[in-house]
């Protein structure tokens, strides 16, 4: 299957007798490539005397190139860089590892994960080649005082790789959503493994909607989450290693500064990208439910809410707008 998909990966029709002759595989066992493939989410067409074609052409995963394009510190710092078929999750997989020493980052990327996890245990979708998804970990040689505003910081190290590529109508939900107008374009997961007296050890999830298809769009829509992806935004869409590539630069270069100097580097820049701030939103935390203005965030990264009871502050909880 994960031949097949790379065959198909440069979106344009490809034989099922031509395929099976690149691959050295009969044409009945393309065809159940091919359907595995579409069974998986992947947007195919098969037509007849053409052959079969992906819906959006997907640059397959390559870590030789996403390290070519990292930058000469940053190299310095990745100690391994992984490409898998399919994972159940990457950043389970990578907290399954040991700790990279202080200061060194190991990358993990799927073209497909059988277990993707979102926040609080929400599934994460994407068909083979419709997204990038990606974890890093990371050690602190201390644990940083501002931790628990890492992932705000990690999303405004996404924000910038993204701009950098011409997508600049993304924005930030807090506590760790992008989207581009009401709809998500993708999330950070932070993990955490520390110890009481000792290095602290992150695994950042970041999780980037390409080209997931109408059919998974309403899919992700029955479930309750308003998706987008970036084919519907922009054209043509990045190139998908140069887009990881950004991101691992973005992020190592983020978590330097914010072992120096905490969230106040960003927090200027989450500002300016707040799709929250002075909007009506519902607030649900482990308190229950708050209703408010949402002021935006604080220096320690809390959500700041403006109630008929005073101004409350949240440091975790998920936020849905009012109408």
């Amino acid at each position: 299957m994960a031949r097949v998909f790379a065959e198909l990966a440069d979106g344009a029709f490809h034989s099922g007798e031509a395929l099976a002759e690149t691959l050295g595989v009969s044409r009945s066992a393309v065809w159940k490539a091919v359907a595995s493939l579409k069974t998986l989410g992947s947007e195919l067409h098969a037509v007849r005397n053409r052959g079969y074609r992906l819906a959006h052409g997907s640059e397959p995963l390559d870590p030789a190139k996403i390290g070519g394009h990292l930058s000469r510190e940053v190299r310095k710092r990745v100690v391994r860089i992984d490409a898998a078929w399919s994972i159940d999750s990457t950043n389970s997989t990578l907290l399954a590892r040991a700790n990279p020493k202080n200061g060194t980052s190991q990358v993990l990327l799927a073209e497909y994960q059988t277990a993707g996890r979102g926040r609080r245990g929400r599934a994460w979708l994407a068909p083979p080649g419709g997204a990038i998804c990606l974890s890093m970990s990371w050690t602190f040689g201390e644990v940083p005082q501002d931790l628990g505003a890492l992932g705000l910081v990690i999303g405004v190290c996404a924000l910038r790789a993204l701009r950098a590529h011409g997508i600049d109508a993304v924005t930030l939900k807090w506590p760790n959503d992008l989207l581009i107008g009401e709809r998500k374009l993708g999330g950070v997961l932070i993990d955490l493994r520390a110890e009481s007296s000792g290095p602290a050890c992150v695994v950042i999830g970041i999780g980037v909607n390409l080209a997931l298809g109408a059919a998974l769009l309403a899919q992700i829509a029955e479930s309750g989450t308003a998706a987008t992806d970036l084919a519907s935004a922009v054209q043509p869409v990045p190139p998908r290693n140069a887009l990881a590539a950004a991101l691992v630069n973005g992020c190592i270069g983020g978590l330097l500064e914010f072992e120096q100097r905490g969230l106040r580097p960003f927090i200027e820049d989450w500002r300016a990208a707040d799709a929250l701030r002075g909007r009506a939103v519902n607030v649900n935390a482990a308190e229950g439910v708050a209703r408010g203005v949402a002021r935006g965030i604080d220096l320690r990264g809390a959500l700041m809410l403006e109630t008929p009871q005073g101004v409350l502050r949240f440091i975790s909880g998920d936020v849905t707008v009012r109408v």
